[in-house]
């Protein structure tokens, strides 16, 4: 097998597909929880409960889509066909997810519970494939957190510039379609989410038409018995699972309370002006914290580099649950003080995510290092499947947690409700992000270990040795 190095626009072309899927993600993360209660007309809790089931099942779909994968055999490769296929389903049932039909209560639930998991298992569909395909495109540790720090980029950048049209668009479509309020116009909404998801299909084919797979494995065939039983014997991928879904509940609880967050507690009190563009304050902490995980991206690699993979992610969590405490102490009045903590906190999170995919890489070596077999695309969707548990967790927490504490969606809220949010936006974060720190303390797989792994596949597979 060749060291063959990745050129920049191939790099460019795989950072686009996460840039794609980030978009969306970021909707439902961000906007999600609020579209469903705050425009759908949907209780809290309900939706809370949406989420759990269909994000609970969704996780579990993700070994079967790995599965299918692994075993597809086309003139593309294993895994770049998804992205042909798929690209435009995903955007299709991306709008439906979020329009509105005229149907009652229980017509709506109903409605949202078919939508959205539908666009769960799409989602699936198209980015545990997107995923594993890291793991063939290079053997190279390094060239894949490089090709990590593209994906992450370009992830980052999807969601930037989701945050930046999604709220701009859905008012601007709404004053079009003379709704009264505008913001929160069901036409509006779904026509911004139809422009995302063009713009989502247009960089899924981009992706798909650019990119190659590189890696063989030893052994074509094996079987489903024997690609379970190698992952389950995985130690270092079962840290890595225990520290992604922690990673992931840190992240999903601050995203998914921070809109109720602004609205309710800070009450969006000013405006922040950036040469002609006005911002309300939740729009700027959302898209501020978009650049400031790109900054995380940008500077994860040098960092690595030194401190290697595993430190550099164990000291960004543990800096990031740190911060997130002193979010409790703050008031309305305690504006720049916020965004001053969210600068700190979204670059240890930004910092994370190129680490943690390119480490399910290792994993993967290691696992073909040990038995003689790779399952790539199991070991990505179980990795996928293990973070969407985390989210699966925080994302329906925000809801049960809302309605626990007594929130009533548009009116002013109580004192138990305030501290509520108050606690999702800095106790339960920093637990999440701690627990990710401590997970990673025994995570084996140095970088003296991982080249040593990568060199001897290469003297197996009768190739070229990778570069140091």
């Amino acid at each position: 097998m060749s060291s063959e190095k990745i050129h920049f626009g191939e790099k460019v072309a795989y950072g686009l597909g996460d840039a794609a899927s980030s978009m969306f993600w970021k909707l439902f993360t961000m906007y999600l929880m609020f579209y469903y209660t705050d425009v759908f007309g949907i209780s809290a809790v309900a939706v809370g409960t949406m989420f759990l089931v269909a994000r609970i099942w969704d996780a579990a779909f993700d070994p079967l889509v790995g599965i299918v994968a692994d075993r597809t055999e086309t003139r593309w490769g294993k895994f770049r066909p998804f992205l042909l296929w798929m690209a435009l389903p995903f955007g299709l049932i991306g709008v439906l997810t979020f329009t509105a039909p005229s149907f009652g209560p229980k017509g709506l639930l109903i409605y949202a519970y078919i939508t959205y998991s539908a666009m769960m298992m799409v989602y699936s569909l198209i980015n545990v494939p997107y995923g594993s395909l890291m793991g063939v495109m290079s053997s190279e540790t390094d060239e894949r957190l490089s090709l990590s720090t593209y994906r992450f980029f370009f992830a980052f950048t999807g969601s930037y510039v989701a945050l930046g049209l999604v709220k701009p668009l859905a008012k601007y479509f709404g004053t079009l379609h003379h709704d009264a309020v505008p913001d929160v116009s069901k036409f509006g909404w779904q026509m911004s989410a139809a422009v995302i998801a063009l713009l989502a299909v247009i960089m899924f084919l981009m992706t798909f038409a650019w990119t190659r797979e590189r890696v063989k494995p030893m052994a074509e065939k094996s079987s489903l018995s024997h690609d379970v039983k190698d992952l389950l014997k995985n130690a270092p991928w079962f840290i890595l699972l225990g520290a992604g879904i922690m990673t992931i509940f840190f992240n999903s609880i601050r995203d998914g309370a921070a809109m109720y967050y602004f609205k309710y507690l800070m009450q969006e009190e000013g405006v922040f002006k950036i040469l002609k563009f006005s911002f309300a304050p939740s729009d700027f902490y959302l898209v501020w914290g978009q650049l400031m995980n790109i900054v995380g991206v940008l500077i994860a690699k040098p960092i690595a580099g030194k401190l290697g993979k595993k430190n550099t992610y164990m000291g960004a969590m543990a800096v990031s649950a740190i911060f997130s405490i002193f979010f409790y102490g703050i008031d309305k009045t305690g504006m720049m003080k916020v965004f001053v903590l969210q600068t700190i906190i979204s670059i240890g999170a930004g910092v994370v995510l190129p680490l943690l995919w390119s480490m399910y890489a290792d994993t993967a070596d290691y696992s073909e290092w040990k038995t003689g077999r790779r399952a790539t695309g199991l070991v990505f969707s179980a990795s996928s499947m293990s973070q969407k548990f985390g989210w699966a967790i925080g994302g329906s927490l925000v809801g049960f947690l809302l309605g626990f504490y007594g929130f009533q969606a548009n009116v002013a809220q109580s004192e138990r409700a305030l501290f509520g949010m108050r606690l999702m936006l800095s106790v339960f974060p920093a637990i999440g992000a701690g627990l990710s720190a401590l997970f990673m303390v025994i995570y084996p797989l140095r970088e003296s270990v991982v080249h040593k792994i990568t060199g001897e596949l290469a003297e197996r597979r009768g190739g070229e040795l990778p570069e140091a």
